[in-house]
């Protein structure tokens, strides 16, 4: 049946309408400028969709492709023309490409129907189908439907294996349960909904499609605009990313982790959004508890820390009476004690020195396990040169040779990586070999990698070396070294409590870096601190 509505004009010839309707093939009619007027059911069958009368023009309904694969223009299809010779003319062989991507070969010719006064009024053009064994048998003809054909299935693969993924791709977005995902229109109303959302928001799916987004967020967020401004920003920048309490159907709260994004049509017009919501809750929970914890330490921390201050106050006064009066028993009444009498005053005398030591070095030590103090631009050469002093009379008197190369200047708590090179030195000098004269050598290496295993900074390290020729020590002893109390003089013939190693651990965690110890017996001892040289601390 002929397709021609009635607000078009009429072919000039009754007959020609009869005529296109009754042709076996596609035809189809049209003005004398390209629109289509009418259209048989097979066209429609060939071409794959069915054109508006009067808006479509010949090269609307369909594409059309020489068979060496040349696009045809508008105005270089076979009816144009035709037009322009003002006659008939064999086109040849072309394909016609379907809505759908699929091809057909077609034989394409034109009639062109002329008014009383001799002006070309209308044509009419008919497509046969090369597919149809009995409209072509020409050897030629069948080779190019076999191409057409392989193309064709290879489209309607490809679309099979699309609508597959599609199908796929669906059920996992509706089958995932960690995540709520949702589409929302380009207002905020959503429009479906996953078992994950379900989950999560306790709604069924015939609850909340159709509803605006913002029934999730808190009447706090609702009345300040949120819901709003997270469209917004999506709109504006692609994207909109969230941390906050939302609510469920039951008013109950959970923290959700929300990531709104925009969807586009192909003129860029924002379209609509998709929102995926993943349940934190119990990670929010676990960081309050841990803030909590932290807070508490760290209050207990200040707790033990003034104790200490005072407890060793209170130790020093005594040592101090201590200390005086055996110094005074020993300077006024020398022959009035006998051996064993002066044996013991010196024996308590010394006690009490090692006891005010050891009250020093709780305190050092107390003062580096806090990582709190004024960070600031350290030159470690400066803070070499004081740790040295303080050894000055060691020194000289065990002519120590100390070498140390140019160190840099990084981010750190003054006093205690004054501490931390004091302490190695100390170490250097109390394990020294009374064989040979102590060596001693510190170096430095910037822009070095993070520790291995320890990633704790972004951006370069210094790696520092504090190496001796002491008496060394055994190898399985290199990771029990930082103990605190750890002394590996079993004997106690050398002078210190155990502390110092444990301080120089402390200080170098505070600064986020790593140390390590090397050793052989009668060789010496190596130590190995990695620090970050950026700021990021």
């Amino acid at each position: 049946m002929l397709n021609q509505p009635s607000n078009t004009k009429q072919a000039p010839h009754s007959d020609t309408d009869a005529w296109v309707c009754h042709i076996p093939i596609a035809a189809f009619v049209t003005d004398d400028t390209g629109f289509i007027l009418s259209y048989n059911e097979e066209a429609v069958q060939l071409w794959g969709r069915r054109p508006e009368i009067g808006i479509d023009r010949w090269s609307c309904a369909y594409k059309l492709y020489t068979t060496e694969g040349m696009a045809l223009s508008s105005g270089n299809t076979p009816a144009a023309r035709a037009i322009e010779r003002g006659d008939l003319e064999p086109a040849g062989k072309m394909i016609v490409e379907r809505p759908d991507g699929t091809r057909r070969l077609v034989w394409p010719r034109v009639k062109l129907i002329y008014s009383e006064d001799g002006s070309l009024s209308y044509t009419v053009t008919t497509l046969a189908d090369a597919e149809d064994p009995a409209a072509f048998a020409h050897g030629e003809t069948a080779n190019l439907r076999r191409e057409v054909n392989a193309g064709n299935a290879a489209i309607l693969d490809k679309q099979a294996k699309l609508l597959q993924s599609e199908d796929r791709y669906h059920k996992m977005i509706a089958e995932v349960t960690d995540y709520a995902i949702l589409l929302l229109d380009e207002y905020g109303v959503i429009q479906n909904w996953n078992s994950g959302a379900e989950k999560i928001k306790g709604y069924q799916e015939s609850e909340i499609v159709g509803r605006h987004f913002r029934i999730f967020y808190t009447p706090e967020d609702r009345d300040s605009g949120l819901p709003e401004r997270l469209i917004a920003e999506a709109a504006a920048k692609g994207k909109a990313i969230h941390e906050g309490w939302r609510q469920r159907k039951d008013n109950t709260l959970f923290w959700g982790s929300v990531v709104i994004t925009a969807l586009h049509d192909e003129s860029g017009k924002v379209v609509g959004f998709s929102k995926v919501t993943r349940d934190l809750t119990a990670r929010r929970i676990a960081e309050e508890k841990l803030k909590r914890y932290s807070e508490d330490l760290e209050f207990q921390n200040k707790e033990l820390q003034q104790f200490a201050y005072a407890a060793a106050h209170d130790m020093k006064e005594p040592l101090r009476k201590m200390r005086y009066y055996t110094a005074f028993l020993a300077e006024s009444a020398p022959a009035k004690l006998n051996e064993k009498e002066r044996d013991y005053l010196q024996r308590t005398t010394a006690a009490a020195v090692r006891m005010q030591t050891l009250i020093d070095d709780l305190l050092a030590y107390s003062r580096a396990s806090s990582a709190g103090g004024d960070r600031s631009d350290t030159d470690l050469n400066e803070v070499v040169r004081q740790a040295m002093e303080t050894y000055q009379d060691t020194i000289e008197t065990e002519r120590a040779q100390i070498t140390v190369g140019y160190l840099p200047t990084i981010p750190g708590v003054a006093f205690q990586l004054r501490q931390l090179f004091e302490n190695l030195l100390g170490n250097s000098l109390n394990y020294r070999d009374p064989s040979r004269t102590p060596i001693i050598t510190i170096t430095a290496e910037s822009g070095c990698p993070p520790p291995y295993g320890e990633p704790k900074i972004e951006g370069p390290y210094v790696k520092i070396t504090v190496s001796d020729n002491g008496i060394g020590f055994e190898p399985d002893n290199a990771g029990k070294i930082f103990d605190i109390f750890q002394r590996l003089d079993s004997r106690g013939q050398r002078p210190g409590t155990g502390i110092g190693l444990a301080i120089c651990k402390r200080v170098v965690q505070n600064h986020r870096g790593t140390i390590v110890a090397d050793g052989r017996p009668g060789e010496g001892a190596t130590f190995t601190i990695c620090l970050p040289e950026s700021a990021a601390l």
